[in-house]
């Protein structure tokens, strides 16, 4: 078994500048190369990949998707040696890397890896490595320069759980955003809260971020954009049959693409345009005057759900005839909340829930922006036994 020691790193982005420059100050002989071009101050360049790939006995890529993937791989199969190793760093489908895997043979190493700019420069990042023994014994040297190894069984499971590992992060970044809002909501501080949030269960994630996270936020270089974990969202929607709400509005706003994830958790709460029918619907219920109704409800619009055993599907006219026009004589006892909305271009989903006495209902909302007003298109409830 021989150790490569010429890397050749296809792929000078972000990340792939971080690893190239990680390795060449642990003393590997390192030729990148890029599609954009792109030159390096930290390690020798070429303009053409199969330069980079004819003197190396180790080929790391560090490329966006698994199309460039494939791309760059079509251009210098015919450089690669017998003996070189191909270790893919990429966040791809699961799909595209059991393909991979199965055109290069036992030379292939997986390898997506968890963590950013600055864990590859400490040799921090944790990698998911799946490969034959014989090709992971070899590319060990290189993955231990950059962070800890967890051997995985098969290609297709280390990209399969590298998306799960940033669907994760989706979810925490959500998290940390409704956080941030309800916080600016009861007028805190934002250093205030940034302090309290490093304590708790997304105090990791405040702490790596909390240059994006300051008011103003400060001007640090994004270490994992939006645009990217977007992408690696949508690989996972495609692959899994399970529901991703954690990706929900990642992608509405492509002027933030190339912002870092934290952005995204500081971006604006619900316009109160969208929240004014929910308000009308909330005032109807409170004083019991069906004319709130008809200001939050399309004229169209159907109301449905189970009343008594039976499904019930009510016009607005029919709807608004149930309200005497006066508030239930135990309404300084009853409640309402929004719990979630969803906002879509045009288009809008909200839930609510409404604690009547001894009654509770879920209320699930469609709405839709029309003649430059948001309005309520149909409800459907759930009285909980």
């Amino acid at each position: 078994m021989t150790t490569p020691h010429t890397v050749a790193v296809l792929g000078l982005g972000r990340m792939g500048t971080a690893i190239a420059t990680r390795l060449a100050a642990q003393g590997r002989d390192v030729v990148g190369w890029t599609r954009s071009g792109r030159t390096s101050d930290t390690v020798r360049t070429t303009a053409d990949p199969n330069d980079a790939v004819s003197q190396a006995g180790l080929v790391l890529l560090a490329l966006f998707d698994g199309p460039a993937c494939r791309q760059v791989l079509d251009t210098v199969r015919a450089s690669l040696r017998s003996d070189t190793i191909v270790l893919n760093t990429g966040t791809i489908a699961p799909a595209e890397a059991a393909e991979l895997a199965r055109r290069l043979g036992p030379s292939y190493v997986h390898a997506p890896v968890l963590g950013s700019v600055p864990a590859v420069a400490t040799g921090g990042l944790r990698i998911l490595a799946a490969a034959e023994q014989d090709a992971l014994d070899r590319a060990r040297p290189v993955l231990d320069a950059l962070g800890t190894v967890r051997p995985v069984d098969g290609a297709s499971a280390a990209a399969a759980l590298k998306l799960v590992a940033n669907h994760s992060l989706a979810g925490a970044v959500r998290a940390l955003g409704d956080s941030l809002r309800q916080a600016d909501a009861l007028g805190l501080p934002r250093d205030e809260v940034l302090d309290i949030l490093e304590l708790g269960q997304l105090g990791g994630l405040v702490a790596r971020k909390r240059p994006f996270l300051t008011d103003p936020p400060g001007t640090a270089a994004a270490e994992f954009t939006i645009g990217a974990l977007a992408k690696d969202m949508a690989l996972l929607a495609a692959a899994s049959p399970a529901p991703l709400r954690s990706a929900g509005g990642l992608d509405d706003d492509p002027a933030r693409a190339e912002a870092d994830i934290a952005a995204a958790a500081t971006a604006p709460g619900v316009a109160d345009a969208v929240l004014e029918p929910l308000r009308a619907y909330v005032r109807g219920h409170a004083t019991g005057d069906p004319a709130h109704f008809r200001d939050a409800f399309l004229p169209s619009a159907r109301i449905e759900g189970i009343r008594d055993d039976a499904f019930v599907s009510w016009s607005l006219d029919e709807y608004c005839a149930l309200f005497p026009g006066r508030p239930a004589p135990d309404e300084p006892a009853r409640s309402r909340r929004v719990d979630a909305v969803d906002v879509h271009g045009t288009v809008a989903t909200a839930t609510m829930t409404l604690a009547h006495g001894a009654a509770r209902f879920t209320d699930v909302f469609l709405l839709v922006r029309t003649d430059g007003r948001w309005l309520i298109a149909n409800k459907a409830y759930h009285r909980h036994s």
